[in-house]
């Protein structure tokens, strides 16, 4: 049971200079600890929370020891418990969340609990951003005619999610049209420092994108989880978490004339991918923090996925106060934010000596050293100068199939496919690009990267330099506010010029809702077999995500998508080759169309004004008309309809009793699938469109829905039936047991059968037979989706054993149930001789007291071999979500058995 917190002896009153008072606060100096001066900043705010929490039973007095002693705790991998401030959803993610909140109500009503425990107990932020296919684009209409489609396709989900905002209490739900989830946390939602029925303490947040870390740019502990462990954390569970290590990155300089912050992200993206920091938090501090934005600081923070970090986080200064000032945060609101986290050593001034802070590793970078670049063909790590573009693409043509590599035959590469566009003839080489997209959250809440682009539409414009007209270009912006500051700056209609009109606010191409291609680009594509080349400002590039056409995919600033566009292919060299012909008829180089940084810096200075974000997002909270208008159910309850294609009740608590199951091993199971290394959550659960011949299409044309409103499946996540048929359903996945083929089929090892991976699973469900997953290195990287575990649970798969494991998919695979193994330390399915064709013995104890996290565990075939792996239940509270059946089922049993 819960007592009073042991440290309501430190709560102190915070009061404002003119004698009134802020409110109370829980005092980290007056612990008298000399411990807390060195501890990195992203580490106090764990720590706060703590103490905040302390219960000494969901949190103990012992956990803020190991936390305070984080310099000699840390590198023993100590778990500890951590409650975050609030949780961030997006559609994708919410509508799963809300459908398992809903699913919980009926069971808790079915067990005879009382229904209405189930609520999100702390701050739920629900942004519908992730709906916006790119159908309509290069026409002014764009965002008004792609609202229609997506109110069209996503009513019932749309419908669903209102519902859900006056069901539950304590969710905010932002409509759709407003944006994109991480830039409407930066410039409206994120709080730095939270105000409860005056108690004040650091805004904290968990999202279920791994893109929440953006908000660590402006100060605020944040990071992706799993949509399963959000949920939890809605209900008041504590997360919990390995303390991590933390990174110190330490900036000085400046960066050069021309210079991008995605240049920078790029650059620091590669840097911390090669030093290692999966699992780690990243500090960033130094000289250099001065020349740095907010929204170049969120630039770096947004691609804490892509480096592999679990955060990276710039602690709240000078600067961040004036970006809070700039998006229309109000003065009084401010004043509490730095006095409180300088009365909590949690503000960091510039202007005063730094105390030297204790970090788990160094790296520094000379922010002058850092030169123009993109990513790519396939890796957002795979980062490429772009002095070296045309040399590096050519390789690429050479090289073996792989992450840099396509293999065309030398003779193949000056392949020209002829077409005719539109009744104009046109031409087709490979590295041509026939999407070139400034979208996703990484850069369009920068407003120097935006601004640029448009400075580069308009020299472009001036000197009568043109797009081809099969090219693919679309500008989505994360929030109205870029909107109001291009057309207040007069630059909009450059980029309209050259066919970059606004689409709509959300994520798109990103994403993989990029629309068709015009039907004459698709068809030279693929009767020729044309490596086609998307250029994007987003964060993946991973293959098949962005296009189903488009096999080379680079990760560009908004100034250089333009460049791209205007060139037309990846295949040049900035600095020698001309990017056109200007209206005079003479060559146009890269450097006559390039801003310089002080051109750039006047334009954002002028037209980024505070009104923008307050006229913004006042409107985001009335709404828009088409969202006014929508009907929903009343009741606490939700009315199923069993007809429904976008919203089902899921099985998770079909035959759940009031007894937990207990722990299990694998007994015989077979390999659903083998597969190599970085195998990704795109892989693993598709979020693009749905191919015709898929399963999931299969259970759509039963049901009477016509092929062109399938939608995307990451609008079809509120349906379990639809889900667990996407599963390892992307066109491009490599399973070994194929030998060679790609695609998503496996072999039904007891008949040899080739099948659909999903139709394969029902068999061997139908037969009574379990299954596991053999994998290589980094198993579920990308993306955090729940589905990617959530799918693989429906499948039947009992257990996956990886080399090893990304940070957020191993935790959501322990949530549903499923067990992570890894195999020890240079060994792997290879090196062991296993081929997939044998079946798999598991051995683990009945009772979850005998097992440890990070234990071995023996493994053993039906072909006599037997080998041991390390069990990746990594805390005591996932070996209880084990226990339980899933960590929803631990919830709900808690909710049912609390006394208070």
């Amino acid at each position: 049971m819960a007592i009073e917190n042991p440290f309501n002896g430190i709560l102190k009153t915070l009061e404002n200079p003119d004698g009134s008072v802020f409110g109370k606060y829980y005092s980290l100096p007056a612990l008298n600890d000399p411990r807390i001066e060195r501890l990195p900043y992203s580490i106090r705010i764990l720590l706060e929370s703590a103490i905040r929490n302390c219960d000494e039973f969901a949190v103990k007095a012992k956990d803020v020891e190991k936390i305070l002693d984080w310099e000699n705790t840390s590198p023993k991998l100590v778990e500890i418990p951590f409650k975050p401030a609030r949780v961030l959803l997006q559609d994708f993610t919410g509508v799963p969340a809300v459908v398992d909140l809903a699913c919980m109500r009926d069971a808790m009503n079915r067990l005879g609990g009382d229904s209405n425990k189930i609520n999100p107990l702390v701050p739920v932020d629900l942004v519908i951003d992730h709906s916006v296919q790119v159908d309509v684009a290069k026409t002014e209409n764009a965002v008004q005619a792609n609202m229609e489609l997506e109110f069209q396709r996503n009513r019932e989900r749309f419908g669903f999610l209102k519902w859900g905002s006056s069901a539950f209490h304590n969710m905010l739900v932002v409509p759709p049209g407003s944006g994109i989830v991480h830039q409407v946390n930066l410039e409206y939602l994120g709080r730095v420092v939270f105000n409860t029925n005056g108690l004040l303490y650091p805004d904290s947040v968990v999202g279920t994108d791994s893109h929440t870390t953006m908000i660590d740019g402006l100060g605020v502990a944040g990071w992706g989880v799993g949509g399963i462990e959000a949920e939890a954390a809605m209900l008041g569970q504590p997360m919990s978490m390995v303390l991590p290590g933390v990174v110190g990155f330490k900036l000085i300089g400046k960066l050069r004339n021309g210079v991008t912050a995605t240049d920078l992200v790029l650059t620091v993206t590669q840097m911390l991918r090669k030093h290692g920091v999966v699992g780690k938090f990243v500090e960033f501090y130094g000289e250099g923090m001065s020349e740095l934005s907010l929204a170049d600081r969120a630039t770096i923070a947004n691609m804490s996925p892509e480096y592999g970090a679990t955060m990276g986080f710039f602690p709240v200064d000078h600067v961040t106060l004036q970006y809070l000032k700039l998006t229309g945060r109000k003065d009084e609101t401010i004043s509490m934010i730095e006095s409180y986290l300088r009365a909590n050593k949690m503000f960091v001034d510039y202007s005063e000596p730094q105390v030297e802070r204790v970090y788990s590793s160094h790296i520094e970078l000379n922010l002058s050293d850092v030169e123009p670049c993109i990513s790519g063909p396939k890796r957002p790590h795979d980062r490429v100068p772009l002095r070296e573009m045309k040399a590096d693409w050519h390789t690429c043509l050479d090289s073996k199939v792989g992450f840099k590599g396509f293999a065309i035959p030398k003779e193949a590469q000056t392949k020209v496919a002829e077409f005719s566009f539109h009744g104009s003839p046109a031409q087709l080489r490979h590295g041509d690009v026939v999407i070139a997209a400034i979208t996703s959250c990484t850069n369009t809440s920068n407003p120097s990267v935006m601004l640029g682009a448009a400075l580069v539409a308009k020299k472009a414009c001036d000197l009568g330099l043109e797009v081809k007209p099969w090219i693919k270009t679309s500008l989505a912006p994360g929030s109205g506010v870029v909107t109001k500051y291009l057309a207040k700056s007069g630059l909009q209609k450059y980029l309209n010029q050259l066919g970059f009109h606004i689409v709509g606010y959300g994520c798109t191409t990103c994403i993989g809702n990029s629309g068709d291609i015009d039907e004459s680009v698709a068809s030279a594509i693929t009767e020729n077999d044309m490596v086609a080349a998307a250029v994007l400002s987003g964060n993946r590039n991973f293959e098949g995500r962005v296009h189903p056409l488009t096999r080379a995919n680079y990760l560009a600033s908004p100034p250089l998508v333009v460049a791209y566009a205007l060139a037309g292919t990846v295949d040049i060299d900035f600095e020698t080759e001309p990017i056109g012909r200007g209206k005079d008829g003479k060559e146009v180089f890269f450097r006559d169309i390039w801003p310089t940084s002080e051109e750039v810096a006047k334009v954002v200075q002028s037209n980024v004004l505070p009104d923008m974000f307050r006229a913004t997002y006042q409107a985001i909270t009335e709404g828009n008309a088409t969202w006014n208008q929508l009907s929903v159910p009343e009741g606490t309850l939700y009315s199923w309809d069993p007809k429904s294609t976008y919203i089902h009740e899921p099985p998770y608590f079909k035959d759940m009793t009031m007894s937990p199951p207990g722990a299990h091993g694998v007994k015989n199971a077979y390999c659903l699938l083998n597969f190599g290394d970085s195998i990704t959550t795109d892989h693993i659960s598709p979020a693009g469109s749905i191919h015709k011949d898929s399963p999931a299409a299969k259970y759509l044309l039963e049901r009477g829905v016509d092929r062109r409103d399938f939608n995307s499946y990451g609008s079809r996540r509120g349906n379990d039936e639809i889900m667990a048929r996407g599963t390892f359903a992307n066109i491009r996945i490599v399973n070994k047991l194929l030998k060679g083929e790609v695609g998503p089929k496996t072999i039904h090892i007891p008949s040899g059968e080739k099948l659909s991976v999903f139709d394969a699973a029902m068999r061997y469900k139908n037969e009574g037979l379990d299954t596991i997953i053999l994998a290589g290195a980094e198993y579920g990287s990308g993306s955090s989706r729940d589905w990617a575990a959530k799918g693989p649970m429906l499948l039947g798969v009992k257990a996956v054993i990886a080399k090893s494991f990304e940070r957020i998919h191993r935790s959501n695979l322990v949530g549903m149930g499923i067990i992570p193994l890894c195999f020890k330390d240079g060994e792997d399915a290879e090196s062991l001789g296993l081929t997939g064709h044998e079946r798999y013995t598991i051995d683990l104890p009945s009772n979850v007291g005998e097992i440890r996290p990070g234990q071995e565990v023996a493994v053993v075939t039906d072909a006599g071999k037997s080998f041991s792996c390390i069990l990746r239940f990594d805390t005591e509270v996932e070996l209880a979500y084990f226990d339980h059946g899933g960590i929803l089922q631990y919830v709900m049993r808690n909710l049912i058995h609390a006394k208070h």
